[in-house]
């Protein structure tokens, strides 16, 4: 297991203590929202329209318990509006996902300018980064980027091996 993370974390430009292995690291990093109860006034998340259904199936569930789960919008080309998000995160968001390539409209979204604009708000940033690893270099420690999914079956491993990377200074809630 430590040979196979140290390979991953090279992989993804991290540390190996920045790694887990969840079977569905997007819906780990979303039961954080669901986690928000505990954080005073944090109840809201953000994703956009064409999400995997792993990220659109939590927010549907997270929203029927109450949580304000907001979805951002994509234009005709499938790309994100920038604006929008800015627009939109509040004090009570807890966590912005967005999908770091769309397997169906092949959109690349610009993960490091919405880290950007997440970070300045002071809200971490997750991608699902299944279909962009292998695919697109990462360096995780350069990025702005906080948590990070992938799947081990887009890179030739056994179907249910996945990685869930979350940078060291980020708190996380088991569950």
């Amino acid at each position: 297991m430590d040979e196979a993370r140290e390979k991953v974390a090279d992989f993804l430009g991290a540390e190996a203590s920045e790694l887990s292995s969840p079977v569905a690291g997007q819906r780990a990093t979303m039961r954080r929202s669901w986690h928000a109860r505990f954080l005073p006034r944090k109840t809201s998340s953000h994703h956009h329209a064409v999400e995997h259904p792993a990220v659109g199936n939590l927010s549907t569930y997270l929203g029927r318990k109450g949580y304000r789960v907001t979805e951002l919008s994509v234009d005709r080309e499938g790309r994100l509006d920038l604006d929008e998000l800015r627009e939109s995160i509040t004090e009570e968001t807890t966590i912005v996902t967005i999908m770091y390539a769309n397997n169906e409209t092949g959109v690349i979204f610009p993960v490091e300018e919405v880290g950007e604009i997440v970070k300045a708000k002071g809200v971490p940033f997750h991608t699902d980064a299944v279909q962009a690893a292998g695919k697109i270099s990462l360096n995780l420690k350069k990025s702005t980027i906080d948590m990070l999914s992938i799947s081990g079956h887009k890179l030739h491993a056994p179907k249910g091996i996945g990685v869930l990377y979350i940078r060291k200074e980020q708190s996380f809630l088991p569950f």
